[in-house]
This record gives structure tokens, C-alpha cells and sequence, in this order.
């Protein structure tokens, strides 16, 4: 079939993928990294970053693609500098939730698309509700999961395309 017409249940699986994407949800190995990352995302939101550190361990190619957009943070540049930085933009975070979306697995790699809620002070604002859509790509290495890669958004709400057109920096020109 050509490639234009295919359709997500007609595209081959990938080498290795052991689950199905409805097996994956109940995976003890995708439970436990759920569990995880759900109690790293209520410690950062309370600016606790040992806690959100033993829960989370990233590779050394790890990638974050943080929610106010910018370039994409590499795994060299997350110093004990920006870690406390990153740590200390958070404040009084509660009622911290990661709804799981979807989840896929293959032997050596989990991707986690959810969101994640909580209530949090944030960059000196007041506390507020605050939701993001999330994917972590976790990949195991030496029999432990790691994370290799975040991206986060704020628009678990939506918006519109021409808000979308401003936020990418194209206008079109009529």
C-alpha cells in the first residue's frame, strides 16, 4: 500500500516490540517506572530534587524539551548549577497526578505519553493549577530503566492555529 495511505494499524511493528500497545498498560515494568515518574514529578514540584533524582536517573544522551520551548537541553549542560535552578523554579507543589495517555514498549526502550497535574508556585507566580503534556522515553541500560529523553507543553487545552502560527514565529503574508 502506499505510504500515503497507510494507516497506524497497517505499519509494521518494530524489531523487538514485545507488548502491544494494550499489553503495555499492564506491564509491571511500565507500572513501575508510572509509579516513578509520578513521585519524581510531585518532588520536583515541591523543589525536592534528591528525591526527584532517585526516582529518575537520566542517561548521559539524555534530551529535555522543556514546556516554555527554547533550544533542547543535553544531558552535558544539566550541571549541579542547573539542576538546583531547575529545583528551585518549583515551590509548594501539591495534588501532584501523571495521567498516563498511552504507553509503548519494546525490549529495551518504554514511551510514556501522559499528563501531568499539579498545583505549584512556579517561576515566583502564585500557586496555581498547572498541566502539561508529557512523553519520557526511558531506555534500559545494564538492566536499569533511564531516562533519555522529556518533553514537556502547556497546551493540554489547546489552542488556536493562529496562536499556534504566533507561538512558531510564521506569518503568513496575504
Amino acid at each position: 500500500m502506499p505510504r500515503s495511505e497507510r494507516t497506524p494499524a497497517s505499519l509494521p511493528v518494530p524489531p523487538g516490540a514485545a507488548e502491544t500497545r494494550a499489553d503495555a498498560a499492564a506491564d509491571p515494568e511500565i507500572e513501575d517506572l508510572v509509579l516513578r515518574a509520578t513521585q519524581a514529578h510531585a518532588a520536583l514540584m515541591r523543589g525536592d530534587l534528591d528525591r526527584y533524582r532517585s526516582s529518575i536517573t537520566v542517561t548521559d544522551d539524555f534530551t529535555l524539551m522543556a514546556p516554555f520551548g527554547g533550544k533542547p537541553t543535553r544531558a552535558a549542560e544539566l550541571s549541579s548549577e542547573r539542576w538546583d535552578s531547575i529545583a528551585r523554579f518549583f515551590r509548594n507543589g501539591r495534588d501532584s497526578t501523571l495521567e498516563v495517555v498511552q504507553a509503548y514498549r519494546s525490549a529495551d526502550m518504554v514511551v510514556i505519553a501522559a499528563i501531568e497535574r499539579t498545583h505549584v508556585e512556579v517561576g515566583g507566580l502564585p500557586g496555581q493549577d498547572w498541566a502539561l503534556r508529557v512523553t519520557l522515553v526511558f531506555r534500559k541500560e545494564k538492566d536499569q530503566w533511564m531516562l533519555a529523553h522529556r518533553h514537556a507543553d502547556p497546551l493540554v487545552e489547546g489552542i488556536s492555529l493562529e496562536q499556534a502560527a504566533a507561538l512558531s514565529g510564521r506569518h503568513s503574508s496575504s
